[in-house]
């Protein structure tokens, strides 16, 4: 890490509201990335937390940051950003969608309490539904819409990279491919861009001398798409990916890296204003920022509209 780097993580406190499975994993993913000198867990339940915290704490002898619990969302001041992974789990079953009465309740009394004692700061919310909670988070708090982020379809894309790796037979890295729309079944692959070293997928295909069989990327979106479930049906949770994600969503944001993530903001979609969905964004320290639109052929642009169309349905449902 260069000199002016490490002297700007010695001043980055960053707070995780929330410390169940993912908090928890995130705070430790955080710790051992060397991006925070501070890290705050702010639960409800503080006797849990606070053993979280020690438990860390033992790990921070690797590490050189500071975990610690808050006593209350004051402690959020002076915050780089503030994660928010706090609410209600979703279950075997159950979609991210059938969460929202509840963690909208939820956000309606942490969102503001943030909001005042942090003004500056970054807020990410990670709690699902992700896109509906994003949304309200930016009203809650007042925040300019670059400072309101959601962790989206980030882990989607990560997700999809990953299928498309494993089917091409090259390093996920390698794979530019991302999944854009709702954080949920409406989200869509957007595959008139999808490449592979420079090429698009048909024409790697055909290089490579293997045949392009759209079913097969077809099967790729759909195991994308069903991730959370299965894993969810055999854990109970998912929580080391999206904490992941998660870091990766603050690096850009502590060391103002201008990286394209695709994160989830308030914006206008396909015709659909006032929705909160994925697309690219450049992140930095003033936020993530939509520079330029995705350009998506008719059928995409179609499948993007119904995806901002049915979360805009569910906000109408939660603001009446």
């Amino acid at each position: 890490m260069p000199a002016s780097s490490a002297a700007n993580v010695r001043s980055i406190k960053i707070v995780i509201v929330g410390a169940g499975s993912v908090g928890v994993t995130t705070a430790y993913a955080l710790l051992l990335s060397g991006l925070a000198a501070e890290i705050v867990l702010i639960d409800i339940d503080k006797n849990r937390a606070q053993g979280e915290a020690i438990d860390m704490s033992h790990a921070a002898h690797f590490a050189q940051a500071r975990v610690r619990v808050g006593d209350s969302y004051d402690d959020c001041a002076g915050a780089t950003a503030v994660i928010v992974t706090a609410g209600v789990n979703q279950k075997p079953g159950q979609t991210r969608m059938d969460l929202v009465k509840t963690n909208y309740g939820l956000f309606k009394t942490i969102i503001p309490q943030i909001a005042a004692a942090a003004p500056d700061t970054i807020l990410v919310i990670a709690t699902n539904p992700v896109d509906v909670l994003t949304h309200a988070a930016l009203k809650l708090s007042g925040f300019p819409v670059e400072r309101v982020i959601g962790s989206g379809t980030a882990m989607d894309t990560t997700r999809f990279r990953h299928e498309l790796g494993k089917q091409f037979g090259v390093n996920p890295r390698n794979v530019h491919a991302v999944i854009i729309g709702e954080h949920g079944d409406s989200q869509l692959p957007v595959w008139s861009l999808a490449s592979i070293a420079g090429m698009r997928l048909k024409d790697y295909a055909a290089q490579k001398g293997i045949p392009y069989d759209q079913e097969l990327m077809d099967g790729c979106a759909q195991r994308t798409k069903d991730a959370a479930y299965e894993i969810i049906q055999r854990k109970g949770k998912t929580n080391y990916g999206v904490a992941s994600v998660l870091v990766s969503i603050l690096e850009p944001i502590i060391t103002d890296g201008d990286a394209l993530v695709t994160v989830s903001r308030v914006g206008k979609y396909a015709g659909v204003d006032d929705v909160a969905l994925s697309m690219p964004c450049k992140l930095n320290r003033a936020g993530a920022h939509q520079d330029v639109p995705l350009l998506l052929d008719e059928k995409e642009q179609a499948m993007l509209k119904k995806s901002a169309e049915s979360i805009k349905e569910v906000l109408r449902a939660c603001e009446t």
